[in-house]
């Protein structure tokens, strides 16, 4: 009964955003500068950082690429959902116990309260991605410290060998379709997401729904699917031809033949 009101609640959330126009406006933010933020750990000390997370990427963060180097940031990098995916180098500034070697890191969640509250930047990293940005046997002074501050800045998310996929989430049908997008190197945020039917030259746009998911309302669906994604950094557009197949069945994930990158 919990899950089905959670599908209505969900559903009803898609319909309000497409019945309720949404624009976003687009900007360059790539950037080579570092800033202050705060940091802190969370999980067991080597650990790869918790299950899931408020991006929705699930059982992906346990495994690499995601694997320890996942991370939780403050509502001011993560953007209503619209900044998951984004990767960022984060180093720490003590050279008593810091190395000079940054930590690379993937938005998977968010930290709304505590040291992310009040409009700060804040990191909250795994065990694993903390402890990395100490020198050598230092791990464990460093996670000892609690809060510590840091410097940080965006950089291009690299996934080698991987292409953008795209999880067709639980409860879609012909009529409303919501997907997960997986792998995308480079700016790895998604600021627009449409669809385009079999035979069809109209591209359907998709709402952001929370996290990295987004869905459409529309009916029924013919495939196979055609996905464009618009990053929200650049303004970067891909388009994966066909990749959901005419007979995709929900909870599948289906792989491009493309990235940014390649």
């Amino acid at each position: 009964m919990q899950l089905l009101g959670l599908h209505v609640v969900v559903f009803l959330k898609c319909f309000l955003v497409v019945f309720g126009q949404q624009y976003h406006i687009h900007h360059n933010v790539a950037d080579l500068h570092w800033k202050p933020a705060t940091a802190t750990w969370y999980g067991s000390p080597d650990g790869d950082g918790s299950d899931g997370g408020a991006c929705g990427y699930g059982s992906l963060v346990d495994v690499k690429p995601l694997r320890a180097r996942v991370g939780a940031v403050s509502p001011i990098l993560f953007k209503n959902g619209e900044g998951c995916g984004a990767c960022y180098k984060v180093r720490c500034l003590d050279k008593s116990i810091c190395s000079e070697r940054a930590v690379t890191i993937i938005v998977t969640d968010e930290c709304p309260g505590g040291y992310c509250s009040n409009g700060h930047t804040h990191f909250d990293l795994s065990g694993a991605a903390f402890g990395h940005m100490a020198i050598s046997g230092e791990n464990g002074q460093l996670r000892n410290r609690g809060e510590i501050p840091v410097i940080y800045r965006r950089t291009p998310c690299k996934y080698p060998g991987k292409n953008i996929a795209f999880h067709v989430n639980e409860g879609s049908t012909d009529y409303w379709l919501s997907l997960l997008v997986e792998f995308e190197d480079g700016d790895g945020d998604v600021g627009s997401m449409h669809i385009r039917e079999a035979g069809g030259t109209e591209w359907l746009e998709m709402n952001h729904l929370w996290g990295a998911n987004w869905c459409v309302i529309r009916g029924p669906l013919k495939g196979p699917l055609s996905v464009k994604l618009t990053t929200l950094s650049t303004g970067r557009t891909l388009s994966a031809r066909d990749v959901i197949p005419r007979n995709w069945v929900a909870k599948a994930t289906y792989t491009s033949r493309l990235n940014f990158f390649h």
